[in-house]
């Protein structure tokens, strides 16, 4: 009978130590990281250089997967439906998991429910860019060009109900200038075609518009959220001259739904080393990316206050997914 309970106790301590075990030997393979969006975009950018050091530092690749479509709901679902051990992790956006679920009839996925939050990673600023032959040099400059033109002026998104779409029409809702939206399977080719003049006018994250804005291929006219950019002080926001009007975008990590909770705070832990590098804040800073540090509980209580209020706002500008 000792003999038996020696047995069930040593048994019992196995158990409990190889979980411990495993999360330490993690990663044992290479660990992918699926971007919902064009190769080039600015959750792209970001994407590589997590991977480039979480690479380094975990002693195996990590690889950036681009699987773009639907507004980033086909990365996204495949990640939702992946094995939760953390070998499969998505770079993820607002978009994608506060706006979708409003755009679509029929989503392959909970925005919220269906993913564990692992951490926000930045505050992209948002940029109101031109094509420089449009003759504004502000806000107030390019409302009474549209008005003056309507229906002339068209601009670009990363796809129907992207945050460049519904920065966009918000701004219309606000001004009531008419404009022609055309999408893009993502934020790249959308800044291509503003750079080359075959749409006017991009709302998009700085991580994309800034280098052409110090070329002079784009000007830049305002940011979208409620206050200046520490980034870009002398750049005016949009509600200084259309007040009230607000956007803020972020981008986060995530892996699926039922993730081990020790998992998630271990690749935390490393993504917030990440961040907080200097050399990782001055290249994000110099693009317009205002890096992040944040728990996951902390990122949960953002996900689902910012899937009510975007979802509610995507509902009020009768925004759909095949617009």
């Amino acid at each position: 009978m000792n003999s038996i309970r020696r047995f069930l106790r040593a048994a019992a301590v196995a158990l409990a130590v190889l979980p411990g075990l495993a999360l330490a030997a993690y990663p044992e393979k290479p660990i992918t990281l699926i971007v919902p969006w064009a190769a080039g975009g600015s959750t792209d950018i970001l994407a590589r250089l997590l991977a480039q050091h979480m690479s380094t530092s975990f002693g195996q690749s990590v690889v950036v997967e681009n699987r773009s479509g639907a507004s980033g709901n086909i990365g996204s679902a495949f990640v939702a439906r992946s094995k939760p051990d953390g070998y499969t992790l998505l770079i993820g956006s607002m978009s994608t998991h506060t706006m979708n679920q409003a755009l679509y009839a029929t989503m392959p996925f909970d925005g919220v429910k269906d993913f564990s939050p692992i951490a926000e990673l930045a505050l992209v600023t948002n940029t109101m860019v031109i094509n420089p032959e449009v003759p504004a040099k502000n806000v107030a400059e390019f409302i009474a060009y549209a008005k003056a033109h309507p229906g002339a002026v068209a601009y670009a998104s990363a796809g129907a109900g992207s945050t460049n779409h519904l920065s966009a029409a918000l701004f219309q809702k606000a001004t009531g200038v008419q404009m022609v939206h055309i999408p893009y399977r993502g934020g790249a080719p959308a800044v291509l075609d503003t750079v080359a003049g075959r749409t006017q006018l991009l709302f998009s994250a700085g991580t994309q518009t800034l280098p052409h804005v110090k070329t002079g291929k784009l000007r830049l006219l305002a940011v979208t959220e409620d206050k200046r950019s520490p980034l870009l002080p002398d750049v005016p926001t949009v509600a200084e001259t259309v007040p009230g009007y607000e956007l803020a975008v972020w981008y986060g990590a995530f892996g699926p739904a039922g993730m081990d909770p020790a998992l998630v705070q271990k690749l935390n832990t490393e993504i917030n080393r990440i961040l907080a590098l200097p050399d990782v804040q001055k290249q994000m800073g110099d693009i317009g990316v205002q890096v992040l540090q944040t728990t996951p509980a902390q990122f949960q209580k953002t996900l689902e206050q910012d899937a009510d209020k975007y979802g509610k706002l995507v509902r009020e500008l009768g925004i759909k997914a095949d617009e």
